[in-house]
């Protein structure tokens, strides 16, 4: 049996041949080595299962479903599968810097009182090419509780702390927490996130050691409405939990401010729009 890694970083995949590869070659490209790369192919009627074997790395473990799972089951899935005690989820079409794992895995050896460590990520768009550098963690760098976490998380209206890829979690914690919750499909991230701040502290990197990619066709661009009715039912789940101890000024600013994140993604979403029909034209 082969030893345990220090990190998983778990690739769940339906329909991602497109990007697959260059986000395959992203996690092996790192410079902290000891970790594996779980691969897993949710009955994919594409080609990822094949690019995802294509790569010759002893690191690369790949999966297959024998039917497709709803996404948080295939998240869950991944993870189950995953063997490090340190746990990075990445999406078939985003990208991770170089040094992310370096940058990330050294705090939380260190101190067991943190509970998630996060980076902030550039936005690229289908070529990769970087729409908006260094977005995410506005007032969430350094060591913070999760009280100061949530507070910073309702006020801000959306999602400071960013998505799965510029994010490492304790497995464990993963766990103890229950996981994605299928509930909560479109707010899956910042969901879980919050429930892990209740087991311990946050870490906020202010590199940017990831990439979030605004594309056609995917998750985020063909559900705004979905994820912003679900993003206030969560500020207004954050309000009232005695947990949080959030304030009624954090409530009262946060809904002020959903609006405006709203219309933050579509800006995203119609720029990435505007340089792939850009790029379909001059091809």
């Amino acid at each position: 049996m082969l030893p345990i890694p220090s990190v998983s970083v778990c690739i769940p995949v339906y329909k991602g041949e497109r990007f697959l590869a260059e986000t395959i070659k992203s996690v092996l490209d790192q410079t902290y080595r000891d970790f594996e790369l779980v691969v897993l192919d949710n009955a994919s009627p594409d080609e990822s299962g094949n690019i995802a074997r294509s790569f010759n790395d002893p690191r690369i473990r790949v999966e297959r479903n024998p039917s497709t799972l709803s996404q948080p089951d295939n998240w869950n899935r991944v993870v189950e599968l995953s063997r490090g005690p340190l746990v990075k989820v990445v999406c078939a079409d985003d990208l991770l810097h170089p040094r992310c794992l370096e940058y990330q895995v050294a705090p939380m050896e260190a101190d067991p009182g943190l509970a998630l460590v996060a980076s902030r990520r550039h936005m690229i768009d289908e070529q990769s090419r970087v729409i908006v550098p260094r977005r995410g963690l506005g007032g969430l760098t350094g060591v913070r509780t999760g009280v100061e976490v949530a507070r910073r998380v309702v006020r801000n209206g959306s999602n400071p702390i960013g998505e799965s890829n510029n994010v490492l979690f304790r497995r464990e914690d993963f766990f103890t927490v229950g996981g994605w919750r299928g509930d909560r499909t479109y707010i899956m991230d910042l969901d879980l996130w919050l429930r892990l701040l209740q087991l311990g502290d946050f870490l906020g990197l202010p590199e940017a050691l990831a990439a979030f990619r605004i594309g056609r066709g995917t998750v985020s661009s063909d559900n705004a409405e979905a994820i912003y009715a679900q993003q206030r039912m969560l500020i207004e789940e954050i309000g009232r939990s005695p947990y949080y101890q959030v304030r009624g000024l954090d409530l009262t600013v946060g809904r002020l401010m959903a609006p405006a994140g709203r219309a933050r993604r579509r800006a995203l979403y119609t720029v990435s729009k505007i340089a792939a029909r850009k790029s379909d034209d001059a091809a």
